[in-house]
This record gives structure tokens, sequence and C-alpha cells, in this order.
């Protein structure tokens, strides 16, 4: 399934993207003058994105450890990973199993540029550009083929991305989840987050805001219930599926949002 879009390998500083505006959340520095300008707008509107995008990095992070180390995965597809930046997925995964093989797929050049970058001596992992809606091309792409045996169980990350894309019959989250369920051994796992409000002026105003931000580069902050349809046809791992930051902590005092104008929400899936 194709976007029928032709995916630009250069870098526009000018035009912020989710990308460079979650590496300044946590505390990155590759982003640009556009993308601060942005998230200083956003934070006018919904003040604990902060916070957000650093538990939903640290979620990430007990995911792929709880995957790794107590349900035995050892190969990882990450669906719009973004910049790199501390404890990326292979780092979690290959410091309990040396052996674990990870591909990151994003469509921002700049992402394609650091990650070879600093993948360049680690042949069990890489980074492919390409949209997260090509499922297609990412399952075909020669380096994929090398490093993802898809007769055993994979993990495939779509952590915090879901809202980058519009909703569609043929290129929605829902179309490109079951592209990739049906393409996945019993025993993989999906991981899932996205940005939820309950709050319909919150989504409203974000929602816009990313599209005009962005140059409709974005899809829509959606409810919790359309995340728990994601879901359907897994078995969702306990605690099931919650704001991320709840989702099995590290300790009782672990940092938690501070506020809900809106958060992240999702959960991890095993396939039958």
């Amino acid at each position: 399934m194709s976007t029928g879009k032709q995916l630009s390998t250069e870098i526009d500083a000018n035009v912020p993207t989710a990308a460079r505006m979650y590496d300044y959340y946590l505390g990155g520095k590759d982003n640009y003058a556009a993308d601060r300008a942005a998230v200083a707008e956003l934070d006018k509107v919904v003040p604990s994105t902060r916070r957000l995008a650093l538990n939903n990095r640290r979620f990430l992070q007990r995911v792929v450890r709880t995957l790794t180390e107590d349900l035995g995965i050892r190969q990882f597809l990450d669906h719009g990973s973004g910049l790199p930046t501390q404890d990326n997925v292979h780092q979690v995964a290959q410091r309990l199993d040396p052996t674990a093989h990870v591909v990151y797929v994003d469509n921002d050049p700049m992402v394609l540029v650091h990650g070879r970058a600093l993948l360049e001596q680690d042949e069990r992992t890489t980074v492919i550009h390409a949209d997260m809606r090509e499922t297609d091309a990412i399952f075909a792409h020669a380096d994929t083929r090398r490093l993802i045996d898809f007769s055993q169980p994979v993990a495939v990350l779509f952590n915090s991305v879901f809202h980058c894309i519009p909703d569609s019959d043929t290129n929605g989250p829902r179309a490109v989840i079951d592209r990739v369920v049906e393409r996945l051994a019993p025993g993989s796992h999906l991981v899932m987050c996205q940005l939820v409000s309950e709050d319909a002026e919150v989504r409203a105003f974000v929602t816009d805001f990313m599209n005009q931000a962005t140059q409709g580069h974005w899809g829509r902050v959606r409810e919790p219930k359309d995340v728990e349809s994601y879901f359907e046809g897994l078995d969702v791992l306990e605690p099931g599926l919650v704001e991320v930051s709840t989702w099995r902590p590290d300790t009782e005092v672990a940092p938690k949002q501070l506020t809900h104008e809106w958060i992240e929400f999702g959960g991890v899936g095993r396939v039958r």
C-alpha cells in the first residue's frame, strides 16, 4: 500500500517537524528555531507537553526492557523512531542481549542522517527512510529483510506516532495496523500509544495548530476509545491501556503526568 508521495531528502529548517519538536522537549540539540518557536506556542495551551514527552520516552524504555527481558523478544521494528537520543531501543535491548536486532523507520531526512551516523558501526541496527504507512516497502526493504526474521516473534513499535497521520480507509492507523499484524508470527507484540484528550477544544486546537505548523504533515489528537480500537484482536498485556507513565512504573514514586489536558495513552498487545 503506497501513500503516493515521494519522500523528500531535503531538510527544511523553516518548517517544524514533530521529530525535532520532540527532540527539543527531551533536551536534545537536533532542532531549529522554527521547532522551538512551535513548542513555545504549543506550551501556552498545553503546558504539560514537556513532561508528557519525557514520560513517553520512559514508557518506551520500560516496554523494550520488558519485551526483551521478560518475553524473550530479540527483534524490533520501530516506526516513526524520531531523532536519536539517550537510551534508544537498540541500546536498551542490546544491554540485555547484544544479539538483539533493531530496524528504525522514519520519514524525516534529519533522522536518517543522524541515525546512520550513530549506527555506522552497529551491524545489528539500522535506520531506513520510509513513511510508516508504507508497510509493503518497509517489510520488503533489504535492511529489514537482513535483520528481521518475520517467521519469529517481532516487537513492532508505533510509539507516539499515530497522531501524526490522518484518518483514512487505506492509510489511517487501523489500516496500517491490519497490514502489519497479518505479516507477524504469533507471539509478536505491538506497542502503540498516541496523544489523546477528552477535551474537544484541546483536540481541535492542537490538531489545527500542528497541521498549520508542519504544513499538513500531521494527523489529529484522538480520544482514548480510538486507541482502544487499535488493539482489537490482540491480547493486551497488563496493566491494560493506560496513561503511559502508569504502565509498569519502575518505582511507586515514578514521575506522573501532572496535568491531563492531553495525555499519551496506550499499551502493548500480543498477536495471537
